[in-house]
């Protein structure tokens, strides 16, 4: 008997490898496989801003690790709902500090060190989680950090218009591959129907910019695999929204065997084994 919808995941042109600089933004599913391969020992550097949601935001961060302008005064936002914190549009709130200086200074830190790994990284993987955007005085934000919602604008990019915000990650890292995933993470804020309408128009735009730069860039279906394979909510957290560390791992054993090459499998385990270790400590 056949118990599930199996997603044939088939083998990556591009692939990872512990040769291979990796840099890893997008969503929360960016964050779970980049500490996978922090812990499996990957030379990789993991959202230096912070968790980023959207297309143009992760457009932006790129642009900004290439340049490495440092932020100033004048990027720094207040928090809002009584925070007391200081943080900046472009950063996750993970990035909050409660001065300016003490916020500047650790965001400038992780810029630089960023911009060094990116210029010399070969690698991209980028997580798409949402099409939908938050614009605040006319530009689009990373994170609306708590402030009031009448401050900003919600609004739905188009099918066509993700297309040529990833064309441009594209263009702008020329170079480097990447290789493309969609969170698997739902946006139930949005409601069942928004979400999936989100979703699927960041499906419909990959595959479009992957078959357009199909020398530089590939796919994961992660998206697919939990819809799919792991449709049932065991496999979601108490918020039935993120999923559960079993899922994660599931996700990144696909993963490794969609991108990782057969003769480095080895190397992987015995990683992953020594992290497992380090993780106990001895009791006197």
């Amino acid at each position: 008997m056949k118990l599930q919808t199996a997603v044939d995941c088939g083998r990556s042109s591009i692939g990872i490898s512990y040769s291979d600089k990796i840099l890893v933004l997008g969503s929360c599913f960016a964050d779970n496989i980049g500490q996978k391969m922090v812990q499996a020992g990957f030379d990789v550097c993991v959202n230096p801003f912070g968790t980023l949601y959207n297309p143009l935001s992760i457009l932006k961060a790129l642009e900004r690790l290439a340049s490495g302008e440092h932020f100033t005064g004048s990027d720094c936002v207040p928090m809002g709902a009584g925070a007391g914190k200081i943080c900046s549009f472009w950063h996750h709130t993970s990035f909050a500090r409660d001065t300016e200086a003490a916020f500047l200074a650790d965001a400038n830190e992780a810029l630089d060190k960023a911009h060094d790994f990116y210029l010399n990284c070969n690698k991209v993987i980028v997580t798409l989680g949402t099409s939908y955007c938050y614009m605040h005085d006319g530009r689009i934000v990373a994170n609306c950090l708590k402030r009031p919602a009448g401050e900003f604008q919600r609004v739905l990019l188009k099918p066509e218009e993700t297309r040529e915000i990833l064309s441009g990650i594209l263009i702008m890292i020329t170079g480097k591959k990447c290789i493309f995933t969609v969170s698997p993470i739902r946006h139930m804020a949005d409601g069942a129907v928004n979400n999936l309408l989100s979703k699927s128009s960041l499906i419909v735009a990959v595959n479009e910019v992957c078959r357009a730069f199909e020398s530089m860039t590939d796919y994961f279906p992660a998206y697919e695999i939990v819809m799919d394979e792991l449709r049932d909510y065991r496999f979601y957290a108490e918020d039935m929204v993120h999923p559960t560390p079993q899922t994660v791992n599931y996700l990144w054993e696909r993963f490794t065997d969609f991108a990782l090459p057969s003769e480095e499998k080895e190397k992987l385990l015995c990683a992953e084994k020594l992290f497992r270790q380090s993780l106990h400590r001895p009791i006197f």
